[in-house]
């Protein structure tokens, strides 16, 4: 058997019921990212001892303390030149909650088409739609940091704001995590590996099985 041969062998498989049910879950998961942060920047000064917070969902910016946060700190990006932080701004807050409602769509279509190329296929946008969010929020930050104005009132170098981790900016210091949206994506594509495996090794065992059968009656 060829390599054509086996790749359009596996991408025919059928889905049984338990990674249709991985599927269907993973919709549900996906689904529930939208009402939670994906992530989440916290700055610490010596003037903000308990810390400016900032969520960011799929479809907006949200500052603690009932949004006054998110105010005291374009106040801050002021001093500096950096541009408020504002909604319209993140073209990714129009597009993001439409294409998670259609990559849930898409797994939906997985589930009830039932065949490996469509889980595939599902599995395949949704790497490719987590990869370009990553990278789009990057980007963001570095733009943010970057693009600061000469006729501030200070001074500063430009920077790259921390997309992971901890970093030191001036006299704050600046954390910057994964929130429970971002965890229920990765549960996500994890639910969808493992509904590609198990598809995956359940042929594998019938092939097994049948080969032990043409074996004995050889």
């Amino acid at each position: 058997m060829t390599l054509l041969d086996r790749s359009n062998r596996f991408l025919d498989l059928p889905l049984n019921l338990w990674p249709r049910a991985l599927v269907a879950l993973a919709a549900v998961v996906l689904g529930l990212s939208l009402m939670v942060p994906l992530w989440t920047m916290t700055m610490f000064a010596p003037q903000y001892g308990d810390g400016l917070r900032l969520g960011i969902h799929t479809h907006g910016l949200e500052g603690g303390n009932k949004g006054q946060d998110l105010k005291e700190i374009n106040l801050l990006n002021h001093y500096i030149g950096m541009s408020d932080l504002s909604n319209e701004d993140f073209t990714e807050f129009k597009w993001m909650p439409f294409a998670i409602g259609g990559l849930a769509l898409v797994f939906l279509r997985a589930g009830v088409h039932g065949r490996m190329a469509a889980l595939i296929d599902a599995l395949v946008l949704f790497c490719y739609f987590g990869a370009f969010s990553l990278w789009s929020f990057g980007y963001k930050l570095y733009q943010y940091g970057h693009n600061l104005l000469p006729t501030a009132a200070v001074r500063v170098d430009p920077f790259m704001p921390p997309m992971f981790g901890y970093k030191k900016l001036a006299n704050f210091e600046v954390y910057s995590y994964p929130a429970p949206g971002t965890y229920l994506m990765i549960a996500t594509a994890v639910l969808l590996f493992a509904a590609v495996f198990i598809a995956w090794w359940r042929d594998r065992g019938e092939r097994s099985a049948d080969l032990v059968h043409t074996d004995a009656h050889a």
